[in-house]
């Protein structure tokens, strides 16, 4: 089975999620389904029906997270340093609009764009991997070829 890297705040967000999942949501759903039980005629019973649907999206999610949390391989970007690599935190200027942006590269599950957190697999991220501060890094996006510039690297 391959490893998963994850830093250890994505490992703890999904492990906290699974938590959640099994103690939380997945007692209340089984009550739900049993007061609609109670309800009588199954077939035309809807509340029955949208519980057994959630019941089986629940029993997938912790499926996937049980699966990706035994394959995770925890990094501690502090131990690192150097050029880009994941768990870097890296500030880059679109040069052509000078807008800054900072991401942290981290693994595929714990990904988050609005958070900063981007997907080691991304176009942009495997274009920044070994790469220095001061280098240029052209990206091919959906949207086009963009232009950063390496400000700073820092492990966190």
């Amino acid at each position: 089975m391959e490893k998963i890297p994850m830093t250890r705040g994505g490992y703890n967000g999904l492990d906290a999620e699974l938590k959640h999942l099994k103690q939380t949501e997945r007692p209340a759903i089984i009550r739900a389904i049993a007061e609609a039980r109670e309800h009588g005629d199954l077939s035309e019973n809807a509340e029955y029906h949208s519980a057994r649907e959630k019941q089986s999206f629940i029993e997938g999610r912790i499926k996937e997270l049980e699966g990706t949390l035994s394959a995770a391989e925890v990094i501690d970007p502090t131990k690192l340093s150097g050029s880009i690599k994941f768990g870097a935190t890296v500030t880059i200027v679109d040069e052509d609009t000078d807008e800054e942006k900072t991401y942290q590269i981290v693994g595929e599950p714990e990904a988050d764009l609005e958070r900063g957190l981007l997907n080691v697999r991304s176009p942009i991220a495997r274009a920044l991997i070994g790469k220095e501060e001061g280098d240029s890094v052209d990206v091919a996006t959906p949207g086009g070829g963009k232009s950063y510039e390496v400000l700073t690297i820092k492990y966190i």
